[in-house]
């Protein structure tokens, strides 16, 4: 496959992004959000030429960067016969237009990267409806008149996913395309709502594995339930949400599900069109943050994660934070981690350690939520019974002449099912 020759060019305004702590990111954790946006160009299949830098307090309306480091970018275009430049922030549609007539070449942004990754790896009905719906809200107001000045470009990195030729249409035809999208997309939410419903019915507990995007989690997911999930050491290697049994805890039954990589800057039409499938974070019982303990800036990542979780109102669930790799790390970096953090999960997924005391931290959450009781049931009232037995953990039943007396570990949300047998809470 020929690859698109690139020029990446990468920004740093004073507005630039904030550790965990809120402090601004060190110099060399900039150069590592650089090499990410070069890590990006290559998963959707570029060959980088050349990386330029341009630091300023704001970005320039016309160009987005300043006129002289414009010459520059357009000497490297000619000099390197380049075919496509990639901005690491989000440019505007006149900016973008400016941008491509100047340079004679195409331009894109981060934000069109992203969505071109996503249209690569996407294979399931859902995903694939889901990105195509980001996309096309993305080009919606970048369509001059009846066509995109994209289309004379040809095809690549940036126009993949919905294809040309269905991009080269009026706006009220996208508009309708986005509408059939997000019916079929709602439809399946309901689907999903349906069977998330049926779990809660059957007592069933989810746990949400969420982090920065190759921290992890499908390796995780596939060590903790023997599960085969497609993994590889690149960024957004798996968009579809995977779910499977987990056995930690003796009680109730525990699902958990792998779900799509955060990043920085995560592309807003892609967090609105996954909603249906983020939605699984929203729902879950616990989420288990995930962490690459081998990244300068790890601590940015988390903040990018919390940041997408604030984004779909999931700040609030409980997390256990989880540092995966350590199996790649020094002893003494990791001495020195574990003294900042005292209340965090250190495991390599690859290796399978650590697993006893993460164990033990899901189990300890899942207590919180539930409860001792005694009950005594008639013999008579079989939907009491039923539910009993459908989603309760039985510790001992003693039958009485009239009634069973049961001992049960149940959740708080159920207990007012039981309310009038309640013989003993302890």
């Amino acid at each position: 496959m020929i690859k698109e020759k690139v020029l990446l060019i990468f920004t740093n305004f004073d507005r630039f992004k904030k550790d965990i702590n809120g402090k601004p990111a060190r110099y060399e954790d900039l150069n590592e959000n650089a090499e990410e946006l070069k890590n990006l160009a290559i998963s959707a299949g570029a060959d980088v030429k050349d990386v330029l830098h341009w630091k300023d307090r704001k970005p320039n309306p016309r160009y987005f960067i300043g006129t002289g480091k414009l010459e520059e970018a357009k000497s490297i275009v000619n000099d390197k016969k380049i075919e496509l430049v990639i901005f690491d922030d989000e440019i505007t549609p006149t900016q973008q237009r400016n941008l491509q007539h100047k340079l004679d070449t195409k331009v894109i942004d981060r934000t069109a990267l992203i969505l071109d990754i996503f249209a690569q790896r996407a294979h399931s009905r859902e995903g694939k409806l889901q990105v195509e719906l980001a996309q096309l809200n993305y080009l919606l107001p970048r369509l001059i008149g009846k066509g995109i000045e994209l289309s004379r470009l040809g095809g690549g990195i940036g126009t993949r996913g919905p294809g040309e030729t269905k991009l080269e249409v009026d706006r009220r035809k996208i508009r309708k395309r986005i509408s059939q999208l997000e019916k079929k997309i709602n439809k399946i939410g309901i689907q999903r709502n349906i069977q998330r419903k049926k779990r809660e019915e059957r007592n069933v507990l989810s746990i949400a594995l969420v982090g920065y995007t190759n921290s992890g989690k499908t390796t995780l997911l596939n060590s903790t339930t023997k599960s085969n999930a497609y993994v590889e050491n690149r960024l957004f290697s798996t968009l579809d949400s995977t779910t499977r049994k987990i056995k930690i805890h003796s009680g109730p039954e525990v699902l958990i599900s792998d779900t799509v990589g955060f990043i920085e800057k995560l592309p807003h039409q892609l967090v609105a069109s996954f909603k249906s499938t983020l939605e699984e974070v929203k729902k879950s019982n616990i989420l288990l943050l995930i962490v690459d303990i081998t990244k300068p800036d790890y601590e940015c990542d988390i903040s990018s994660v919390k940041e997408v979780l604030r984004e779909i109102n999931a700040e609030d669930k409980p997390i256990i934070m989880v540092f995966n790799k350590i199996d790649k790390i020094s002893s003494e970096k990791l001495k020195s981690v574990k003294f900042r953090y005292k209340d965090v999960v250190f495991i390599s997924a690859l290796k399978k350690t650590g697993f006893s005391f993460l164990y033990s931290k899901i189990r300890e959450r899942i207590e919180k939520n539930y409860v001792n009781i005694d009950v005594k049931v008639p013999y008579n009232d079989n939907k009491t019974m039923s539910f009993i037995y459908n989603n309760c953990n039985i510790l001992k039943r003693t039958d009485k002449e009239d009634s069973a007396i049961f001992d049960l570990n149940i959740s708080l949300k159920n207990c007012s099912f039981l309310s009038r047998y309640i013989y003993r809470k302890k």
